[in-house]
C-alpha cells in the first residue's frame, strides 16, 4: 500500500512538472478577410514578431500559435472560441475581432476560464456589468479615443459638430464617448450600415448642414473610402475633420496626401518616444516592410504581457485562475510600446490618450502630436463592474 501511494505521488509530481514545462498553445482569432482584413493581419503579424523576438517562446517555453478568421461574423467567432477551448485546448486566446464578434464570444470565454486578450475591441457591456475576470482588453475601452477627441474638440472651441459612424456596438460606444467629453449639444449624429462603402449622399448632407467640424468613426477599408470621398468633395482642409480608428498606418499608406490635415485620437503612435516602441516599430518595418498600426501595437503588447505573466506563474498555465491573476498583476509591469499601461478593476486599460494630426514634412506623410489629452485615463463603466 505504501509503495503504491509513493508511486502515485511520484507520477503526480512528474505529471505536474511536465505540465509546467509543456509547450504553450495560443489561439489567435480575428478578421483576416474582406475590407477589414488589414486590421486582423496587423494584429497577427505583430504578435508573431514579438514571439520571434522572444525566441519563439512565451514565459521561456516554446509556443504554438493557431490562427483563425472570424470573417467579421459573430457566429463564426463564437465557433472559433469553442474550437480553441474544447478541441485545441489553448492556454490563451488573443485577438477576438470587432465588438459585435467579441460580444458573441464572451459567454464561451467566461465559461471556459481561459485567459483571453482582446487586441481590438473593448465594448461597453463587458466594461460594465458584463465584465469578466479572465477577459482583458489590451487596446482600449471603445469610448476612450472618442472621449479624447470630444475633449479636444471642445477645448478648440467648436460649437456645432456633426457625428457619423457605422451602426454597431463599437460605433454607438464611440459616439457616446465623444458626447460624454464634448458636453455640448451636437448638430446631428448619423449611423450607417457596417458594410457601406459609398458615402456620397452622407457627405452631401454634411455639406448642406454646414457644421463647424465633423467627427467620424470608420475603420479599415471603409475608413479609407470615406476619407477619399471626403477629400474628393473638397472638404479635407476646409471642414475640420476629426476621427478615431480611421487614421492609422494602413489607411495613411492608402490615402497618402489625401489624409493630410486629419486630426485623430489615439492611445499610441509610431513616433511615440520610448525604447520598447522603437524596438517594435523598427522590427515591424524591417520584417513586414510597412509601418505598424495601433492594432499591431496592441497585439505586440499582448505577447509581451503573456510572456511576463506565464513567467510569473512559473509556466504552470494549467491553473487558469492563477494565470488570469498574473495577467492582471503584470499589466502595469511588462515592457509596453505605450511607455505606461495598466488594468482598471474591470480589466480595461488605464492609459494616456493623445490628439495627433497627419502632416507632410520633407515630402513625407507622417504624424504630429498636438496634445496629450487624457492622462492615466479610466473608462466610464468600471463602477458597474462587480470586480473591485
Amino acid at each position: 500500500m505504501m509503495k503504491t501511494t509513493t508511486l502515485a505521488l511520484a507520477l503526480a509530481a512528474s505529471m505536474a512538472a511536465g505540465a509546467a514545462h509543456a509547450d504553450i498553445k495560443i489561439g489567435f482569432t480575428g478578421v483576416m478577410s474582406g475590407p477589414m482584413a488589414a486590421l486582423g493581419q496587423d494584429q497577427y503579424d505583430a504578435f508573431m514578431l514579438a514571439v520571434e523576438q522572444l525566441g519563439g517562446k512565451l514565459g521561456d517555453q516554446p509556443v504554438t500559435v493557431l490562427r483563425e478568421d472570424d470573417q467579421l461574423k459573430p457566429d463564426v467567432g463564437a465557433q472559433i472560441v469553442q474550437k480553441f477551448v474544447e478541441r485545441d485546448k489553448v492556454n490563451a486566446i488573443v485577438g477576438l475581432g470587432f465588438s459585435n464578434v467579441l460580444m458573441a464570444e464572451a459567454r464561451r470565454i467566461k465559461d471556459s476560464g481561459v485567459v483571453a486578450l482582446s487586441t481590438n475591441a473593448g465594448p461597453a457591456p463587458i466594461a460594465g456589468k458584463g465584465c469578466l475576470s479572465n477577459l482583458f482588453v489590451m487596446g482600449w475601452q471603445n469610448d476612450g479615443m472618442s472621449e479624447a477627441m470630444g475633449k479636444y474638440v471642445k477645448d478648440q472651441g467648436y460649437k456645432n459638430v456633426y457625428l457619423m459612424t457605422s451602426n454597431y456596438q463599437a460605433g454607438k460606444d464611440k459616439l457616446a464617448g465623444f458626447k460624454r467629453f464634448y458636453g455640448d449639444k451636437v448638430q446631428n449624429e448619423v449611423y450607417t450600415p457596417l458594410d457601406q462603402l459609398d458615402y456620397a449622399a452622407e457627405i452631401a448632407a454634411v455639406q448642406n448642414a454646414k457644421p463647424d467640424a465633423l467627427f467620424v468613426f470608420y475603420t479599415g477599408g471603409i475608413g479609407v473610402n470615406f476619407a477619399r470621398q471626403f477629400n474628393q468633395a473638397g472638404l479635407m482642409g476646409k471642414l475640420p475633420f476629426f476621427s478615431e480608428s480611421l487614421i492609422d498606418a494602413n489607411s495613411v499608406a492608402a490615402l497618402k496626401e489625401q489624409a493630410v490635415g486629419a486630426i485623430y485620437g489615439t492611445n499610441w503612435a509610431p513616433v511615440l518616444d520610448n525604447p520598447q516602441n522603437k524596438k517594435f516599430v523598427q522590427g515591424f518595418e524591417a520584417k513586414y516592410k510597412r509601418t505598424p498600426s495601433e492594432y499591431a501595437a496592441n497585439a505586440y503588447d499582448a505577447a509581451y504581457l503573456l510572456d511576463a505573466s506565464i513567467r510569473k506563474v512559473g509556466g504552470k498555465v494549467g491553473d487558469k485562475a492563477a494565470l488570469a491573476k498574473a495577467v492582471k498583476e503584470t499589466g502595469s509591469q511588462f515592457p509596453t510600446v505605450r511607455g505606461k499601461f495598466g488594468f482598471n478593476t474591470n480589466n480595461m486599460p488605464v492609459q494616456n490618450y493623445y490628439a495627433y494630426q497627419v502632416v507632410q514634412e520633407g515630402g513625407k506623410v507622417t504624424y504630429k502630436q498636438l496634445a496629450q489629452v487624457l492622462t492615466d485615463h479610466k473608462d466610464a463603466y468600471a463602477g458597474e463592474c462587480s470586480m473591485k
